[in-house]
């Protein structure tokens, strides 16, 4: 794959990509252990199949273990449905975010991770392409562990040198993983039917709008990368976006995964990736919490939106069962999870090779939140960094 190809950004990024559901499946199962209890755990499984990294043949098979410290869950999007023969397109991670669990499992934290950081990508074979490492952006990684490849194992081999690529990069081994896919998704929210959220900043759709008559229609028409916005016009007439003012709202589900797709006319901040980051943050806690409130995790209730979540979702549970994770997470208190700035919320760039397009670094506030995460020392970190903490 040339370099040029694989600069190419994807059309009209998708925020329904957005691995919210690990997060939710999390906060469900683990809020309401006696839910899980009254749910056999052949149907856990059923709803929620577990998949395996590529690892050592050697590796111990899964096992009932008590879940014990510190635990980091690696959530990933992407921006195509791999299908390399079929599209002869390149998947690349449209998000991704480090969920960081304390030692006590009564706190989290989430990091997002900049899709376009600039890192060493790890040596891989994944029987179809030979990776030689190389320097790249990380939302390529997953790019180069799955070319060639179709589905479940461009699934598997992608997560798989995204996973190596974080551990080289920060140090640290996530013990679950997930990667989320659009359609799925959408049966979630549709199951929840409604979030409310403080809006931080004026919020423009370039998605989602409708004509004077109030027939739906796109506001803004892209360049085939997904850039440059125009307004569009319907029979002479410009297309109404839908707006989100600054202020305490509640989103119907195609408001709220409009919301948070949005990047171009964020006002004032105009932050971009790092708002439209932000924004997936604030739509995780809000899900969490209204599954919660709404008794989506109850006896009767579990079994249909843990369906949903494994249509969602291909989950890596490394050898801990969800069942597990259910009564080990039991204290997660959605209210306790903290979601964290990187770079200040702010574009660090750095010098790249040709080819790899603009990238960032991060400074070195977020180096050392990422060596907090890696120490399980954020709640320290959060107290002499206050301003990591999102307002709102």
């Amino acid at each position: 794959m040339s370099k040029q190809s694989r600069e190419k950004r994807r059309k009209s990024p998708l925020w329904a990509k957005i691995v919210l559901t690990l997060g939710v499946m999390l906060m469900v199962v683990g809020g309401s252990t006696f839910a899980v209890a009254k749910v056999a755990e052949s149907k856990v499984k059923d709803a929620i199949p577990d998949h395996q990294l590529v690892v050592d043949p050697t590796a111990t098979a899964e096992k009932h273990v008590d879940i014990k410290g510190a635990k980091n869950i690696l959530l990933a999007s992407l921006d195509t449905r791999p299908s390399w023969s079929k599209t002869h397109k390149a998947s690349h991670t449209d998000s991704i975010i480090l969920l960081h669990i304390t030692a006590d499992h009564k706190r989290a934290y989430m990091l997002s991770i900049p899709r376009d950081l600039l890192v060493d990508i790890p040596k891989y074979d994944n029987g179809k392409y030979k990776n030689n490492e190389h320097q790249d952006k990380i939302n390529a990684a997953f790019t180069f562990g799955s070319l060639g490849l179709d589905g479940d194992a461009a699934i598997t081999h992608g997560m798989t040198l995204l996973t190596k690529t974080i551990k080289q990069k920060f140090g640290i081994t996530p013990d679950a993983m997930a990667v989320v896919n659009y359609d799925g998704f959408k049966d979630i929210l549709a199951q929840i039917k409604k979030v409310c959220m403080y809006v931080d900043e004026n919020v423009t759709s370039i998605h989602v709008g409708r004509t004077k008559s109030g027939k739906p229609a796109v506001p803004f028409t892209t360049t085939a990368a997904g850039t440059n916005p125009r307004p569009n016009y319907v029979d002479g007439e410009k297309v109404i976006p839908n707006t989100y003012k600054i202020g305490n709202r509640c989103f119907n589900p195609i408001e709220a995964l409009d919301f948070a797709r949005q990047r171009d006319f964020l006002k004032p901040l105009n932050d971009g990736d790092y708002g439209r980051q932000r924004h997936q943050q604030q739509l995780l806690k809000a899900i969490m919490k209204t599954t919660v409130s709404q008794g989506l995790n109850s006896p009767a209730k579990l079994p249909g939106l843990l369906t949903a979540v494994g249509k969602a979702m291909t989950v890596f549970q490394e050898g801990i069962p969800l069942t597990d994770w259910a009564f080990g997470m039991k204290g997660l208190n959605p209210d306790n999870i903290i979601t964290l700035k990187t770079n200040a919320g702010k574009f660090h760039a750095v010098e790249s090779a040709p080819g790899v397009g603009s990238a960032e670094g991060l400074d070195a506030d977020s180096v050392a939140m990422f060596e907090a995460a890696k120490k399980d020392a954020l709640e320290s970190f959060v107290l002499t960094h206050p301003d990591f903490v999102p307002k709102g």
